[in-house]
């Protein structure tokens, strides 16, 4: 079994560096590694806002069994409210959509679909994103609640790790709303 999982995970990675024109992908992940990247993304709390919450047994808690899809394509989002005083950010109930003085954010989908995740990324796309706050390393700002300026503190050898974990999970199609800057400009 463990055989089979890393062969998925090595054809992933194929894949993207096929889709991205790469001649050839420079190492191919471990079982190693990718443990190191499931403990670090469980250690992180990446699931508290990229997976939906339900209630379970013990009150609110992320729904694993949809992994890191983010926030959920079939919930729209209505307008939040105004914020003022003290109360300067909302969080919605499944923390996966937060309003604040940045905007609108949602928790991006960390599967490795190719139309909706980050299937198409490379491990650089993913280190840049981490490193400079970027999505993909090139495009929008990450937003908060992202807390990638303490991500990008992680060597590139565990943010790798990560990269490789989040591509043996399997890929979920859900498209994710895109980030609203502030003014409510939908």
């Amino acid at each position: 079994m463990k055989d089979l999982h890393r062969s998925l995970v090595v054809s992933s990675v194929l894949c993207v560096a096929s889709l991205s024109g790469a001649a050839a992908v420079p190492s191919l992940p471990s079982n190693a590694q990718i443990r190191r990247g499931e403990y670090i993304v469980k250690a992180n709390g990446c699931a508290d806002c990229h997976a939906p919450w339900r209630m379970g047994a013990q009150g609110p808690e992320p729904d694993l069994s949809r992994g890191l899809v983010g926030h959920p394509q079939e919930m729209a989002m209505p307008q939040p409210p105004k914020l003022e005083g003290p109360w300067l950010w909302l969080g919605a109930a499944t923390n996966t959509a937060f309003a604040g003085p940045w905007g609108v954010s949602y928790a991006s989908n960390l599967t490795p679909d190719p139309e909706t995740g980050i299937g198409k990324w490379r491990p650089e796309d993913f280190i840049k994103a981490l490193r400079t706050g970027k999505h993909a390393g090139v495009g929008r700002p990450l937003m908060p609640p992202m807390p990638w300026p303490a991500y990008r503190n992680y060597s590139d050898g565990d943010l790798k790790a990560i990269y490789y974990y989040l591509f043996s999970r399997p890929a979920v199609k859900n498209r994710v709303p895109e980030y609203q800057p502030p003014g409510g400009a939908r």
